[in-house]
């Protein structure tokens, strides 16, 4: 009985696992009837399409063949009504074409060409503006005597000392003059080098505050001041690149840059000149897009030079390209090293940067001063090169030097060669003339008409 039981329950189970089977079957079957029919309405819908695209494709043929011939015969009509061959139709018409279009490209050129000439005009006033705005530094110009005031007249005697020697071993050991006149309670040291000045000037007070003046003294007071200035020198150097924010710097380099304050160029302290340089360089390259931190770098190296033209001589571009180059500055560094005097032309926003900077800061009024016997000795010179040339009838230096006005001859020289002319002035005060900033030559040619009615 219990058996029968069993064999019933597993019955029913098969038959329901039977009828749960057979009612998932037809429901796949339902599924993959429903997807067939689906297929083949995207099959009929490609169809239809394939259909209308051949037809289009047929239509486009037509209208392009339709558009072939009656191109052929609006060729033969011209070539009848003109009496030329299709083929020279043709070529004429490809002319006035290309020139046609030769003129209207020529009209874009010249209005882009206005236009960003306008547009880049507008953007470097900003930027020299802004760079000009933002920075005011102090500045003086060097002058080649110090005065030292002494706290009485006797001590002049005791300067000179017994049959001068005294005043023979200042001058010996530091190279400069000492020059001791009528003028009450002072004394005067003379000498271009600044640094050999300011030894001096720092030695000349310690023996006269100490009041032991004499040879052996002297020497062992030098040797002290000596010491003390390199080791301020150095200290000067690592407290500009500090308040530049320029990070690691080789500590030679360091101390060049401080050697730069006992240096000037055309009465402009070169040391002030390069710290004005690099912060009006750091302004434009941000205002650029560039990085500001290393153009304040290359402007503050790139007259790094400077400091060694006095002991070793030569060019202060490649004494500073050479420094720099040993002690592993970066390439932007380099390249405004030679660019800013025109060695090479500039490859970063930096360096361009540095160049502006240092047009800005040598060129302004009042940055640099000569002589007044040297500067109206460069005029004469450049009056008389100017005057050689054929054709100038005279030339005016103007605006401090800064300017050059040439009047030539019309009926000697051209419009085109007034032009040549100005490039070969230009070219020869490069080559010939030393001078800050840069010169601006004029060449001005006027025609004249003359009658006279009797």
């Amino acid at each position: 009985m219990e058996l029968e039981q069993k064999f019933q329950v597993r019955v029913q189970e098969y038959e329901l696992k039977n009828k749960e089977f057979a009612h998932k079957e037809a429901q796949q079957l339902q599924e993959i009837q429903r997807r067939f029919a689906e297929i083949e309405q995207k099959e009929l819908a490609l169809s239809e399409k394939e259909k209308k695209l051949a037809r289009k494709e047929e239509s486009q043929n037509k209208l392009h063949m339709q558009y072939i011939q009656e191109r052929e015969n609006l060729k033969n009509t011209l070539s009848q009504h003109l009496g030329m061959s299709v083929e020279e139709i043709t070529k004429k018409l490809y002319k006035l074409i290309e020139e046609d279009m030769v003129d209207y490209k020529g009209k874009l050129i010249r209005r882009y060409e206005s236009e960003a000439k306008d547009e880049a005009r507008k953007r470097a006033n900003y930027i020299i503006a802004q760079a000009t705005t933002r920075y005011a530094g102090e500045f003086a110009t060097e002058r080649l005597i110090n005065v030292i005031t002494l706290p009485n007249d006797e001590l002049k005697g005791r300067i000179i000392g017994k049959e001068g020697r005294n005043i023979k071993t200042l001058e010996m050991i530091t190279g400069v003059d000492v020059i001791i006149d009528d003028t009450p309670s002072s004394i005067v040291l003379s000498s271009f080098n600044l640094y050999r000045r300011a030894i001096a000037t720092k030695l000349i007070e310690a023996l006269v505050e100490d009041g032991r003046i004499q040879p052996s003294r002297i020497e062992e007071v030098y040797e002290r001041i000596s010491q003390e200035m390199e080791e301020q020198i150095a200290q000067d150097g690592e407290d500009v690149v500090l308040d530049l924010g320029l990070g690691y710097m080789h500590p030679e380099l360091k101390k060049l840059v401080g050697k730069m304050k006992y240096r000037a160029s055309y009465g402009q302290n070169s040391l002030g000149h390069s710290i004005e340089v690099a912060k009006l360089a750091g302004i434009i390259a941000g205002e650029l897009g560039g990085d500001a931190r290393m153009a304040r770098r290359a402007g503050l190296l790139h007259d790094i030079g400077k400091s060694l033209t006095q002991e070793l001589g030569g060019n202060h571009v490649d004494l500073g390209y050479e420094l720099c180059l040993k002690y592993q500055e970066h390439p932007i560094v380099l390249n405004a090293i030679k660019s800013h005097h025109g060695h090479e032309e500039a490859q970063s926003i930096e360096a361009a940067a540095v160049c502006t900077a240092d047009t800005l800061s040598a060129a302004r009024p009042g940055a640099r001063r000569e002589a007044l016997e040297n500067f109206l000795q460069r005029a004469i010179e450049l009056e008389e090169l100017i005057n050689r040339k054929m054709g100038v009838r005279q030339s005016y230096v103007i605006n401090s030097g800064r300017e050059v006005r040439v009047i030539v001859d019309a009926d000697i020289l051209s419009d085109e060669e007034s032009a040549v002319l100005a490039r070969e002035i230009a070219k020869e005060i490069e080559e010939g003339f030393q001078y800050p900033g840069e010169i601006k030559i004029n060449v001005i040619r006027e025609s004249r008409a003359i009658e006279f009615a009797r």
